[in-house]
């Protein structure tokens, strides 16, 4: 029988397992790296999926303005990929996002056709002056972004 996975609340005990998982994707250039200590202030804003206690994926909601909210870290570790965790952390966050009354989710992805799939469309960045403010000043990629904008607006 196929274990189960389970999403949940990030708890401070998942803080090595998300940092390692997320540092994996910073090392190959196609997530922003986030130290132990931020991922600790942060624990309140991840989910993560777990199948049989251990930790096998990601994601957080970063609040940018009333009506905006971005899923960021999105990731699952390598084994688990394709066995549609990835929309399993998605539809938390969505229904975490509904539940705070915000409309908007996007996130800046390499991974789009995953996004479509899971109902976002995809926009121009330049409509999202919350997030470029909040985190692309910071970003090496700053002037040569090449992540895609996707937006999905809930009911």
């Amino acid at each position: 029988m196929p274990a189960v996975a389970v999403c949940r609340r990030a708890k401070l005990k998942d803080v090595e397992p998300l940092f390692q998982m997320i540092d994996g994707y910073a090392q190959r250039g196609i997530m922003l790296p986030r130290s132990r200590e931020v991922l600790s202030r942060q624990i309140n804003d991840f989910v993560v999926t777990e199948i049989d206690g251990k930790v096998v994926g990601c994601g957080s909601l970063c609040r940018l303005g009333e009506e905006l909210v971005e899923i960021r870290s999105l990731g699952i570790a390598e084994g688990y990929k394709g066995r549609g965790l990835g929309s399993l952390l998605v539809e938390q966050l969505l229904e975490e996002a509904k539940g705070l009354g915000i409309p908007k989710v996007m996130a800046l992805t390499y991974e789009v056709s995953f996004f479509l799939k899971n109902g976002f469309t995809v926009v121009e960045k330049d409509i999202f002056p919350e997030k470029v403010w909040t985190d692309c000043i910071h970003c090496p990629k700053q002037h040569a972004c090449d992540e895609i904008a996707v937006l999905k607006i809930l009911n």
